[in-house]
C-alpha cells in the first residue's frame, strides 16, 4: 500500500505526458513549491485538529488530507499566470500532479504506521481524480458559449472537492458503500477526460497511418518503374594485342 501511495501520482503524471495533453511548462515551480509545502507541513503539523468522527474529522480531511492539497496549486497557478510566469496554455493537471509528487512520497512514509488502506490507497486516488477532473471540467466550461452550457460544468467543478472529502470521511467511518459511490462520482470527470485523450490519440494515429501507407506504395512503384536488364550482356576483356594495324 505504501508503494501504491508513492507511485500512483508519478505514474499518473507520466500517463498524462504520454497522452501529450497540454504544455509542459511550470514543472520546476511545481516541484519546488510542492516540496516547500511538504517541509512546512512537517514542522507545522495539521491546520485543523482532527476530531473523532463528526464534522471536525471531515473538515480535517478536506483541509489537510484530500481537497486543499489539490486546490492550493490552482491558486498558485492562477497567480503565476497573472504574473506572466506561466503560459495560460500550461497544463494545470500536470502542474498539480507534479506538485503532489513530494507530498505523496512524504505521506507514503508518514502513513505507514499504522498502515491504512484508506490513507494509502483511497487518498491518492482522490488526489489524481481532483487534479485531472477539475481542469477537465473547467476546459469544458470554457468551450461552452452560453451560461446554460457552462453552469453544469462549473457546478460539478465546485462540488467535486466536497464529494472527494466526503468519500474519504465515509470510508473512515466505515460507510463503505457511500465511500465507493462518492469515489466513483469524484473520479468520473478524470476518467472521462483520460478516455477522450486516448481516443484522440488513437484517432490521430489512424489518420497518420494511411498517409504512411500511400508513401510506402509510391516508393514501391518507383522502384518497380526503374528499368532492369533481363539479359545482362557479358563484358569481354579487350585484348589489344589481337588487333593488328592493316596498311
Amino acid at each position: 500500500m505504501g508503494l501504491f501511495c508513492l507511485l500512483w501520482v508519478p505514474l499518473s503524471y507520466f500517463l498524462r505526458r504520454l497522452l501529450a495533453v497540454g504544455s509542459r511548462g511550470g514543472g520546476i515551480w511545481a516541484l519546488i513549491f510542492g516540496s516547500a509545502v511538504v517541509i512546512a507541513q512537517f514542522f507545522v503539523g495539521p491546520l485543523v485538529e482532527p476530531g473523532c468522527f463528526g464534522f471536525d474529522r471531515w473538515l480535517s480531511g478536506f483541509v489537510d488530507i484530500v481537497s486543499v492539497p489539490v486546490l492550493a496549486p490552482l491558486i498558485l497557478y492562477l497567480l503565476f499566470v497573472e504574473m506572466n510566469l506561466l503560459s495560460p496554455k500550461t497544463d494545470y493537471a500536470g502542474f498539480v500532479l507534479l506538485w503532489l509528487i513530494p507530498l505523496s512520497a512524504f505521506r507514503a512514509t508518514a502513513w505507514l504506521s499504522p498502515a491504512s488502506l484508506v490513507m494509502l490507497v483511497v487518498v491518492p486516488l482522490l488526489w489524481v481524480s481532483l487534479a485531472v477532473g477539475i481542469p477537465a471540467l473547467f476546459a469544458y466550461a470554457r468551450k461552452r458559449g452560453s451560461w446554460y452550457g457552462m453552469a453544469p460544468a462549473l457546478l460539478c467543478m465546485a462540488v467535486l472537492p466536497f464529494s472527494a472529502a466526503t468519500s474519504w470521511w465515509a470510508f473512515f467511518i466505515h460507510e463503505t458503500l457511500l465511500g465507493f459511490l462518492l469515489l466513483a462520482i469524484s473520479a468520473a470527470p478524470a476518467l472521462a477526460s483520460t478516455a477522450l485523450s486516448i481516443a484522440r490519440l488513437v484517432a490521430a494515429r489512424d489518420r497518420a497511418t494511411p498517409a504512411s501507407a500511400i508513401e510506402a506504395m509510391e516508393e514501391a512503384e518507383t522502384e518497380d518503374a526503374e528499368p532492369e536488364d533481363e539479359f545482362p550482356q557479358e563484358e569481354f576483356p579487350r585484348d589489344e594485342e589481337s588487333f593488328e594495324d592493316t596498311p
